[in-house]
């Protein structure tokens, strides 16, 4: 007999491992489903989108919880605060829940972890943001735009201000709004094994459902599915889960029949697989990263989608390896950044970056780039790329790199879609912007060795 499960506690518990203990949103989420993969479809999705939905919005909920408690969020109780918050997540956006309901299933929850004395402290402040949240104001905009945007769209205000300093005001609201916004599942069907056509009508058998998606026709979206292992064509490797931006880093690498490529942090491996499925049955692709953990994550993916021009090893990347030096027709240098380009799909990492890291993260980008140019051959290629929209991290890193090593930018408009051919794609780098562009913010540069 399955042994029933409380909803609400499961998100109490993914909340305080993120935010009191520094977990990971994306993987502490995918970790308690997993633990309960056994529950209805619809207590699943309610846990994904209620504690999700919670660490996207804190900002602003804390901003309206401050407004209606005596006692400021960051001074309360580490279980109070999060009981609080998801459940004014579910009165200002789950429309699907009862707001009596969320009172009185926080109440319980706050019994049950044994504070029967802030029981009543609970159910007041609830109690008032269910009667008057609607008429909480935001900061005014025209006198502190930063905090106006930072409580409306829950972004700390050193992102926005970075933003602000690089892209216009409207811009920048556009990629704040898109950060809010429920995407469904991007793919990348493997086209060596099924066509297009046939896998969308092999989801649909499987009551998965898959729409096209924008700019690449080997793309789909897909939605309606419980747990994505349980998917047929999934097991059977038939796809790879993979964002759109991510994909172009392969047509832009365009490799030639028989190229050896070096994927240098590679995990969990899906520009590697592309690589390779764009190499046919030819060539090698060669897929690194610094841990165990990572690199078997790898291999799973290599197995699932039965590649056999491509393999996995353990390197770092900061380490030289004197035996692939001038070996490589292509290096593929997806870095460790910021992540800010990708909020949508990992909401904390807005809370965890700090300027500070940023910067250390642009100097881990060069310390890198330093070692692994030395793998490609004269006039083979470098393809940097990145899933942020910080300048500092992207083309400032890109001319830092042509002043110090004798690469070249080389144009690569002729392998896009259409839709994304631009100025800076002539000359050979692309910065995609979410709410801007169909997909995640990412950048990729296409750099050729002259010497």
């Amino acid at each position: 007999m399955i042994k029933s499960v409380n909803t609400r506690a499961v998100v109490l518990d993914i909340l305080l491992e993120v935010n009191e203990n520094d977990g990971y949103s994306h993987i502490t989420v995918n970790n308690a489903l997993k633990k309960y993969q056994y529950l209805d479809k619809k207590e699943r999705a309610f846990i994904s989108r209620l504690s999700q939905g919670t660490i996207e919005r804190q900002i602003t909920i804390d901003y309206v919880i401050d407004e209606f408690s005596q006692v400021a969020v960051k001074r309360m109780k580490p279980v109070i605060r999060n009981i609080l918050r998801m459940s004014v997540y579910q009165i200002m956006y789950m429309d699907t829940v009862p707001d009596s309901a969320a009172v009185d299933e926080a109440v319980k929850l706050a019994n049950r972890r044994g504070f029967f004395n802030l029981s009543s402290f609970v159910n007041g402040v609830l109690r008032n943001v269910v009667r008057s949240h609607d008429l909480v104001s935001f900061p005014d905009r025209e006198k502190n735009i930063l905090r106006h945007l930072s409580i409306k769209y829950s972004m700390p205000e050193w992102i926005i201000r970075k933003w602000l300093s690089e892209f216009d005001e409207e811009t920048v609201e556009k990629m704040l709004r898109s950060f809010l916004t429920v995407d469904d599942t991007t793919i990348r069907c493997n086209t060596n094994r099924i066509s297009v056509e046939e896998l969308k009508k092999s989801l649909e058998e499987e009551n998965v459902v898959a729409t096209e998606a924008p700019y690449l026709p080997f793309a789909l979206k897909i939605s309606g599915y419980n747990y994505l292992d349980t998917v047929k064509s999934f097991k059977d490797g038939l796809f790879q889960i993979q964002d759109i931006s991510s994909m172009l880093v392969g047509l832009v690498a365009h490799p030639k029949k028989d190229s050896y490529v070096i994927d240098v942090c590679a995990a969990p491996g899906g520009k590697s697989l592309h690589v390779s499925e764009l190499l046919g049955a030819t060539g090698y692709v060669e897929a690194r990263d610094l841990t165990e953990s990572k690199v078997n994550l790898i291999k799973e993916n290599i197995e699932r989608m039965q590649a056999v021009n491509v393999g996995a090893r353990v390197m770092d990347a900061l380490t030289l390896d004197e035996l692939s030096i001038e070996k490589a027709d292509i290096v593929i240098a997806d870095l460790p950044c910021s992540g800010l380009g990708v909020i949508g799909k990992k909401k904390d990492i807005k809370y965890k970056m700090t300027k500070e890291k940023q910067e250390e993260l642009e100097k881990l980008q060069r310390d890198i780039l330093s070692q692994v140019q030395n793998y490609v051959k004269p006039g083979g290629f470098l393809i940097y790329s990145t899933c942020t929209v910080n300048s500092g991290e992207n083309i400032e890193n890109v001319r830092w790199f042509m002043k110090n090593f004798k690469f070249e930018l080389e144009g690569f408009s002729e392998l896009l879609p259409k839709e994304l051919v631009c100025k800076t794609t002539d000359k050979g780098y692309l910065q995609l912007i979410p709410g801007v562009h169909k997909c995640d913010g990412f950048f990729i540069a296409k750099l050729k060795r002259i010497g």
